[in-house]
């Protein structure tokens, strides 16, 4: 017999017996009794969890006296271990296992081979189903199978009865229901508090018996069609990002979503009575448990990729496509996600999110950026924060101290909510500085500007009082959009952002797409697969070889600013060549605008983003033709240390107060003195009230930071006497000590300067 025959067997008549109009206890009973006959099993066992234990609620073969008395706890025994682990067991001699014990009120001891699978509900174990014979003996794969396929129609039977606490159904024990706190990196500060949502909602499976078995097999059969096609357009379409890496996962979707023996097993499970979904699922469950066995860290990450898959083909199957944000947020949220790419971000409404907690991560990431212009705080590297927070769950974010806390008790939301209040006196604090210019102690002016990127943060501009938008991320339109944003849509946008800051300046930096910000509607057939996207065909690159694309932006940021003054930044500047031929690009569009008699910006400055380190050792011969010079520091310190900013394993590894990247930005600011040319920062690394300290005393005049960042950074500057600062960093640098962060947070504490 095969094992969808067994299974089908026990599962035509566990169908009848769940149309029933029988109590579940006797549901139960019967249960055991089919499985027995079924699998000629001298005895079938039933545990449920019940207040955090696994309490045995039917049995045939022990002692009836034991229903509903014996009680095992999690990792106890035999049946607490297949719970722990969500593991199946399969033994000859039962006694021969570390973990066996003997429970004396079931009489279970003249009995010597056991079998037992989980009982799995929302990927947690909520019971175990159990075999036992007098006779030593390995059950066979096939008995194995239809147990574990019976497991999965016991967990929607005992769910709809109601035999297992809510905790369990929700996926946690009653240990796992009260609080926990989990520790992060600190990604974006701040507090955010409200329910857990997923960005990759989960499927629940309600239904495991199917009604039509090659009804489900044809839904089957169009999901894998559904899905191939997908893989094969991320193979298609990925112009950015796609390193020799990338295609070799692309590759292994391939060979797994092409897979007849994946297929097979599916459809055997079809065949054995569960529904499309179930099916799907209990195949999962079986690769999980071969994951659990699997020591060799490759295949490990193999089978990991053949479970993302699956998860895939569940959405399709049924039919819940797409991330949280396409269903909108109906409250005050947390999201859970295990990495976010920024365009992804955008889709969220900043109204309603509070905070992200990611698994990955890092510092320097697009997505962080993103976070801090919406002023969302953020933690990172929160191991298996999908695996212990529940959709729903209250939480609260501290992206100040990197802490997540699930199902806080009242005395945490205490706490957190005092702190709440003060932080939001701080920002009062801050927000009264809107009208004051921030001078130094020995009367230096400082700019400080905000960064942007949509229309939505143009108000921040008057709320914040910054002197103006030192960084204007125009491919933030192009990455919320589903087609290439026309030249009017483009103009619009430039002429209200231009409307929106007065006689304020506004620095627009063309388009900077490539790496991790992927625009889907951009093909390239042609483009060779990238060993290393953060430092391949990106930013000003792609924009130059796409000449069209770079001549519409021009034309529409020349039209926008008719009768204004327009600056414009070019992004990933390696060579002055390139920037050469960038001004050309718009020199080109000036002319045809004159020869049309349209007209022009009354001044025209043109700018670099000094992100790649090359271009520090030419900017001499650049400067005479510059009007500014802005230092991008998170591309600036990946480069500088050949460290992706998006790999999370190096999230933590450099710092922005390392001696090696100070020296660097105090020799570009040492070689622009003499020059007519606004030197400033309008990487992140200026938000950050000690980081902003340190670029103060490199000589750096111009800030351009995140808006919640303004009035802190302003606040700073008013405490800092400016010569004493550069005086001190001119000594660190000279002879740097082992940790200057801690040096120069115990001289600004000493200065009375809150450097948090």
């Amino acid at each position: 017999m095969t094992a969808a025959a067994a299974a089908r067997t026990i599962l035509t008549r566990l169908h009848e017996l769940m149309a029933s109009r029988l109590h579940a206890q006797g549901k139960l009973n019967q249960v055991v009794d089919i499985i027995g006959d079924s699998l000629d099993s001298e005895v079938c066992s039933i545990y449920l969890l019940r207040e955090g234990m696994l309490e045995l609620f039917a049995t045939r073969g022990l002692n009836q006296s034991a229903v509903h008395v014996t009680r095992l706890g999690i990792g106890a025994g035999l049946t607490g271990t297949i719970a722990q682990n969500m593991q199946t067991l399969n033994l000859a001699e039962a006694a021969t296992h570390p973990e066996f014990q003997y429970v004396p009120e079931t009489g279970e001891e003249k009995f010597h081979s056991f079998a037992g699978v989980p009982i799995v509900r929302r990927e947690r174990a909520v019971g175990v189903l159990t075999v036992q014979h007098v006779e030593p003996r390995r059950y066979e794969e096939v008995e194995i199978e239809a147990l574990q396929t019976v497991a999965m129609v016991l967990a929607e039977l005992i769910t709809n009865a109601g035999l297992v606490d809510e905790e369990s159904i929700g996926g946690r024990s009653a240990a796992q229901s009260g609080q926990e706190v989990l520790t992060g990196l600190q990604l974006v500060k701040g507090l955010g508090c409200g329910q857990a949502v997923f960005h990759q909602p989960r499927i629940v499976i309600e239904q495991t018996v199917a009604e039509d078995t090659e009804a489900e097999r044809q839904r089957v059969y169009h999901a894998f069609d559904k899905m191939r096609e997908q893989i094969d357009q991320m193979a298609t379409h990925a112009e950015f990002g796609a390193g020799e890496e990338h295609w070799h996962v692309l590759e292994t979707y391939k060979m797994f979503a092409y897979d007849e023996g994946w297929s097979r097993r599916i459809n055997e499970a079809i065949d054995a009575g569960l529904t499309a979904e179930a099916a799907i699922e209990r195949v999962q469950q079986r690769t999980r448990q071969r994951m659990r066995e699997i020591r060799d860290p490759l295949l490990a990450e193999r089978m990991h990729d053949l479970e993302d898959l699956a998860n895939r083909l569940l959405r399709i199957v049924s039919g819940q496509l797409g991330t949280a944000a396409r269903t909108g947020l109906r409250q005050d949220t947390i999201l859970i996600a295990k990495n976010l790419g920024p365009a992804e971000l955008l889709e969220y409404d900043k109204r309603r999110l509070k905070g992200v907690v990611l698994e990955e991560g890092s510092l320097t990431a697009h997505v962080v950026i993103v976070a801090r212009a919406m002023g969302v705080p953020v933690i990172g590297r929160v191991t298996n924060a999908r695996a212990l927070v529940r959709d729903g769950d209250q939480l609260l974010l501290d992206g100040d101290r990197a802490q997540l806390v699930i199902r806080p008790n009242s005395a945490a939301i205490e706490t957190f909510e005092a702190r709440l209040a003060r932080s939001r006196e701080k920002q009062a604090a801050y927000a009264a500085l809107r009208d004051v210019e921030p001078f130094s102690r020995d009367g230096q002016r400082i700019e400080v500007m905000m960064n942007a990127g949509l229309v939505d943060d143009m108000p921040m501009l008057s709320l914040t009082g910054a002197d103006g938008i030192g960084l204007f991320r125009t491919e933030f339109q192009f990455m919320v959009a589903d087609t290439l944003p026309s030249r009017d849509r483009q103009t619009r946008l430039y002429r209200d952002v231009l409307e929106a800051a007065g006689n304020r300046r506004v620095i627009f930096r063309t388009v900077d797409i490539g790496g991790d910000k992927v625009l889907p509607y951009l093909r390239s057939a042609d483009r060779a697969a990238e060993e290393n996207p953060a430092m391949g065909w990106r930013a000003l690159r792609l924009a130059l070889e796409r000449d069209g694309l770079l001549k519409v932006q021009a034309r529409a940021l020349l039209e926008a600013a008719a009768g204004r003054s327009l600056h414009v930044m070019f992004p990933m500047v390696s060579e002055p060549w390139e920037f050469e031929a960038a001004r050309a690009v718009f020199e080109g569009q000036i002319d045809h605008f004159r020869r049309h008699r349209h007209q022009l910006p009354d001044e025209i400055k043109y700018g670099v983003m000094l992100e790649v380190p090359a271009l520090a050792e030419m900017l001499d011969t650049l400067l005479p033709r510059l009007g500014f010079v802005s230092i991008g520091t998170n591309d600036l310190t990946q480069f500088l240390f050949a460290a992706d900013r998006s790999d999370p394993r190096l999230a933590e590894r450099y710092d922005w107060l390392s001696p090696a990247i100070l020296r660097f930005l105090k020799r570009v600011a040492d070689g622009c003195r003499g020059h007519d040319v606004r030197l400033g920062v309008c990487g992140e690394m200026g938000g950050r009230r000690l980081e902003a300290l340190a670029l103060l005393g490199l000589g750096i005049r111009r800030l351009s930071i995140t808006p919640a960042a303004v009035g802190p950074i302003k606040e700073l500057v008013r405490r800092v006497d400016l010569r004493e600062a550069e005086a001190a960093m001119t000594g660190w640098l000279a002879s740097p000590p082992p940790n200057l962060r801690e040096v120069m947070t115990r001289w600004a504490e000493d200065r009375g300067i809150d450097v948090d």
